[in-house]
């Protein structure tokens, strides 16, 4: 009966679905494998909710797309928890198990839970990790570019229901959906990021950063390219690829595209990269002008653009 009201169809990921572009040299065919892997940790959650059974089928997902099963399993407990007000524990207790090695997808799957229910967000963030919740909006942002792009990407909106500091890590995962919506074409998302206003470009390629590396599927060639299509942005590609190192790092699923695709953009090993995010999380200050996300990821960017880590 969940799947009959909730399920979502392989094909409303596809790039034909969407009216996504680009997608050359395999890129289409790998970045396509994503959005049944997501369905697959979706519809597995919403079938057995109890740990051990879903943990199970999420970790006899392969290692490149095991993140997105979870990311999945995730969204579906996020929901499961808004709609039955007599257990609204299930993500609790999953970031307390089996999710908890995947606390980044976890909170980026709630983004999507955010853009398929009404009501006020920040209710739905006050719950969670102080500095981790800001990915619940970035979940939203790729959301909203890969379901709804003609209206985020194409025209540029912004989003009605976030405000202040959220808007900007809206961008970065408005920038992750670019890497889908363009097909990785390195071309396109570079003329997709100059048509916004100077502002908002720095968040955007942040999240293709992390795109890059975490969904992946680019050649070295192309990874070259695109740190050089970034410019001046090229400390925001690289925080944004270290963030998906340490995504897979923590959660035991790096892939040998992890470490060529993180030497492409940050100029060291995924290892390296991930040991950079969690450098700059010391000492973070409880409070202050600015949120203590962006004070990590100004310490990430500050690593990268100083030219001591980079070897190109």
């Amino acid at each position: 009966m969940l799947k009959f009201l909730f399920g979502i169809k392989d094909s409303e990921t596809t790039f034909a679905r969407r009216g996504f572009r680009g997608g050359e040299n395999g890129r289409r065919e790998h970045l396509e494998k994503i959005g049944p892997a997501f369905a697959a940790g979706y519809h597995a959650a919403l079938d057995d909710a109890r740990e051990e059974s879903l943990t199970r089928r999420l970790e006899g997902m392969d290692a490149d797309f095991r993140g997105f099963a979870y990311e999945g399993a995730a969204m579906a407990l996020g929901l499961l928890d808004r709609l039955t007000p007599w257990r609204r524990d299930r993500v609790r207790s999953f970031l307390h198990g089996a999710g908890g090695a995947h606390t980044y997808m976890v909170h980026v799957a709630l983004g999507w839970v955010v853009a398929r229910l009404p009501g006020r967000i920040s209710p739905r963030l006050e719950p969670l990790d102080p500095l981790l919740r800001w990915l619940v909006l970035d979940g939203y942002g790729f959301h909203e570019g890969f379901f709804h792009w003609p209206r985020y990407v194409r025209d540029g909106a912004h989003p009605r229901r976030v405000h202040g500091y959220g808007r900007r890590v809206f961008d970065q995962g408005l920038g992750r959906s670019f890497w889908f919506v363009e097909g990785g074409n390195i071309g396109g998302i570079s003329e997709t990021i100059a048509g916004f206003a100077e502002t908002r470009r720095a968040d955007l390629w942040s999240g293709i950063g992390l795109a890059a590396v975490y969904a992946g599927g680019a050649q070295d060639v192309e990874l070259t390219a695109l740190v050089a299509a970034a410019g001046p942005f090229q400390p925001q590609l690289a925080q944004g690829a270290a963030f998906a190192a340490k995504a897979r790092h923590r959660a035991g699923n790096p892939t040998p595209y992890t470490d060529r695709a993180c030497w492409a953009l940050c100029g060291m090993s995924s290892a390296d990269a991930a040991a950079v995010t969690d450098a700059a999380l010391e000492n973070l200050p409880a409070g202050g002008t600015e949120p203590a996300y962006e004070v990590w990821r100004l310490r990430i960017q500050k690593t990268f653009s100083n030219g001591k880590e980079m070897k190109r």
